[in-house]
């Protein structure tokens, strides 16, 4: 048994207690005002109940039929709490005017049981009341809030009771009957707080400043370019919330993943309660390159491609690229991928722009390879080292591999080289040393050269 439904059946034995108490004595002493309190701890007995069993209800986890929980199973019985609270209310009211403008004929007693039943109530009320907001607040139940409201309105109207069982033991019997009225107001008051929450929770009215801690939380998330939306609804203990952000389209997938999983643990951590779902949006941003748009362009087509180029050439905007397609593929077809793209890029661009494509085979996902025989990984080794003496500050050529597969060897190697010079050049240097090796062994169709700087 968990701390609410503990808590709910502590209220039920209480309410139980109270009603009979006071029953009694408002028969016996013919006390409207506590018979209206003994009527008002009826409702709270039967609203307890309800309350104990929407608790269990509302604790089940979603299912097919209730996909976002049964949290709400709590707000509808608070709904029926209200309704019964303004039924007794307008009962009340009723019997005490009559008792007042006399059309009513009446006998009360301020008998000692009386005052020991209500100062009972009052200290009933009053500690139920701090245990039960208690337990609300740790586990966000709207009915448990209901019933700590009901128990600290019981204890004022109490309040109001004894102090009119003290005019009635003054000598005025109408006291009893203006006490009542003011039962009837805690009772009305209470009503109408419970049912502006209640109604708010079951018509998904976002909880005060939720939207905006959310909105503050998700903007300080690096990534994020701006925060388009938030909705926040309250279900029981759950808060739901749903954020959309906008992200930069040049992100790939899952530094967007990531983006996500920072916001759920920045909000989960101000907000323990909430059920998060986030969608991104890609944004195009005022910084992007050319270079980062076309291979926006590209990504999005599903394409492979690489060495991009963008020149000004006379104000005019020159784009090259390398477009890799299925090597098996005809070339009417892959030239037809070559133009989609094209197109895609003019565009995005403007249909001024120059665009070329430069269509190459596509690798194999997985080539079938062996490593070439020890005599030939030694006659390749020793033929790059060569090469590589000739070519200024390139020079250290080690862990060569040379791998035999069915189109041809492979070659790999790594080199050495003056850490001062620029990427540019250094590529340059490898590219040479790649170009001078194939010459000297046609049968290597491919070539990759590691630069490593020199210590």
């Amino acid at each position: 048994m968990n701390a609410k439904e503990k808590a709910a059946l502590g209220s039920i034995a209480a309410s139980a207690a109270l009603t009979a108490a006071k029953a009694v004595i408002g028969l016996l002493t013919g006390s409207l005002a506590i018979l209206s309190e003994a009527g008002h701890s009826l409702l709270d007995l039967a609203a307890t109940l309800l309350t104990y069993f929407a608790v269990r209800i509302s604790g089940k986890p979603a299912d097919a039929e209730h996909q976002y929980g049964h949290g709400k199973m709590e707000s509808v019985t608070a709904l029926a709490e209200t309704a019964l609270l303004f039924l007794l209310t307008g009962v009340v009211i009723f019997e005490a005017v009559q008792r007042l403008v006399g059309a009513r004929a009446y006998a009360v007693a301020a008998t000692p049981a009386a005052f020991v039943v209500i100062a009972g109530s009052i200290a009933v009320d009053f500690f139920r009341a701090r245990a039960l907001k208690r337990v609300a607040k740790a586990t966000s139940s709207e009915a448990l809030e209901a019933d700590a409201l009901h128990f600290s309105s019981d204890m004022w109207s109490s309040i109001a009771v004894l102090i009119g069982l003290f005019g009635v033991a003054a000598g005025y019997p109408q006291a009893d009957a203006a006490a009542a009225l003011v039962v009837a107001v805690f009772i009305c008051i209470a009503g109408y707080r419970l049912g502006r929450r209640t109604i708010d929770t079951l018509t998904d009215a976002a909880p005060a400043g939720v939207s905006e801690r959310v909105s503050a939380i998700a903007r300080q998330i690096p990534g994020v370019v701006v925060v388009e939306r938030v909705r926040a609804r309250p279900a029981g203990a759950v808060l739901f919330v749903e954020l959309g952000v906008a992200v930069s389209r040049t992100l790939p997938l899952d530094r967007v993943a990531d983006i996500k999983i920072q916001l759920i643990r920045a909000i989960r951590a101000d907000l323990p309660a909430a059920e998060l779902t986030i969608t991104t949006e890609p944004r195009a941003l005022d910084n992007e390159t050319v270079r980062e748009r076309v291979m926006v362009i590209a990504r999005d087509l599903g394409l492979a491609i690489h060495h991009i180029a963008v020149q000004a050439i006379a104000g005019r905007l020159s784009v090259s690229a390398d477009l890799e397609v299925d090597g098996t593929q005809a070339l009417g077809a892959a030239h037809d991928v070559a133009s989609r793209l094209e197109q895609a890029v003019r565009d995005e661009l403007g249909p001024e722009v120059e665009v070329e494509t430069h269509i190459e085979p596509l690798p194999a996902d997985v080539l079938a390879g062996r490593d070439a025989a020890p005599e030939r990984i030694a006659e390749v080794r020793d033929v790059l080292t060569a090469l590589g003496a000739e070519i200024p500050d390139l020079a250290e050529v080690h862990d060569v591999r040379v791998r035999e597969t069915p189109d041809g060897d492979i070659v790999n190697f790594h080199c050495r080289v003056d850490p001062t010079r620029s990427v540019a050049a250094v590529h340059d240097m490898v590219d040479a040393l790649e170009r001078r090796l194939r010459r000297k062994f046609p049968e290597i169709t491919r070539v990759t050269g590691h630069a490593e700087p020199r210590r």
